[in-house]
């Protein structure tokens, strides 16, 4: 029987992940049944996300089980297959990420891929979730106006830089935070934001005021916080916030205090709106279409910090709270 190998949550993390709540098992991997097909990963993402769910809470997505292989976006293809819709050869999208290989049928929520349209690791990035999280949150959530001013934090991140991309094809001003120099460089020459700034060597609100001096219309926001409250005092009347993450907070050992400008969301008229990617599925088709189009016309860039080899997927996945990476962090298998 072959064997395959998988991450298992082995504990819950206390504060920042560590790599002994972690473990890298080999098990046997049994031949596939009548309607079934084994698949070899080829790509998996790791994401911010995942945090909370080795938390063992309530939330819109189940937890993590300890002592089980965790879960996350896939690429992989078909090796072997005994159904008759799924021929070897054929590459396919999971949610059956962290494990070289695994057994599917027909009822696993897969989704075939065309090679040919975009490389195989961009369906984990700008043509998958975090894309279709990107242009749900700023077109359908924050309704994104033509000419507006937009500020997007953690930026150059797989959402972030998509994000500012969009709205610079609504011919919008774009201002982004980073958090090193050859990041802000990656902004403005590569993606056409309009102002991006180191956050650890500025103050928030100064910057702000300095990318946006007539204000801003719509804040993408990835990192609550600090970044909150500054975009918070920045913002102009009738404004809205994109609430997807809040980065700044996942490791968090104690509940962080409340807003402290609170006030300034009546006095502005705000609005503060949280969003989940999969309540916009309905948006997929326009999505694709979209940005797919932008791709081949070269108005969009991306870029991936890719790892090599299961054993390093917890290194990738750790990363991603130590800013090392540019665009998605992806595994390669």
């Amino acid at each position: 029987m072959p064997k395959t190998r998988e991450i298992h949550l082995q504990s819950r993390p206390k504060g920042l992940p560590d790599r002994r709540n972690f473990a890298l098992i080999e098990r046997e991997l049994p031949e596939p049944a009548k309607g079934e097909f084994r698949v070899k990963n080829l790509y998996m993402t790791v994401d911010p996300y995942m945090r909370g769910r080795m938390e063992e809470r309530e939330s819109y997505i189940p937890p993590f089980n300890l002592n089980s292989v965790l879960q996350g976006d896939a690429v992989g293809q078909i090796v072997k297959s005994n159904h008759p819709h799924y021929a070897e050869g054929d590459y396919i999208l999971s949610f059956n990420g962290w494990r070289e290989e695994f057994i599917a049928s027909g009822n696993d929520n897969l989704r075939k891929l065309d090679p040919s349209a975009c490389p195989l690791s961009a369906y984990l990035g700008v043509m998958g979730m975090p894309g279709l999280t990107a242009y749900a949150g700023l077109l359908k959530v924050a309704e994104l106006k033509e000419g507006e001013t937009v500020f997007v934090s953690s930026a150059a991140g797989a959402v972030g830089n998509l994000v500012g991309q969009i709205a610079k094809q609504k011919s919008c001003r774009v201002i982004g935070s980073t958090g090193s120099g050859e990041k802000v460089n990656y902004l403005t020459k590569e993606c056409h934001f309009d102002y991006a700034f180191n956050y650890k060597e500025v103050d928030l609100r100064y910057a702000l005021k300095t990318g946006a001096p007539n204000g801003i219309d719509v804040y993408f926001d990835n990192v609550g916080g600090s970044h909150l409250e500054a975009a918070i005092d920045n913002m102009r009347r009738y404004g809205r916030i994109t609430c997807c993450g809040s980065i700044a907070n996942y490791n968090a050992i104690e509940q962080s205090p409340g807003l402290r400008n609170y006030w300034e969301i009546t006095a502005r008229e705000l609005t503060l709106r949280g969003f989940i990617v999969t309540s916009y599925t309905e948006l997929q088709t326009r999505f694709r279409r979209d940005v797919g189009q932008w791709l081949k016309e070269g108005k969009i860039k991306y870029r991936e910090t890719t790892y090599q080899g299961l054993e390093q997927s917890v290194e990738a996945f750790l990363g991603l709270f130590d800013g090392k990476n540019i665009g998605k962090m992806i595994v390669k298998l």
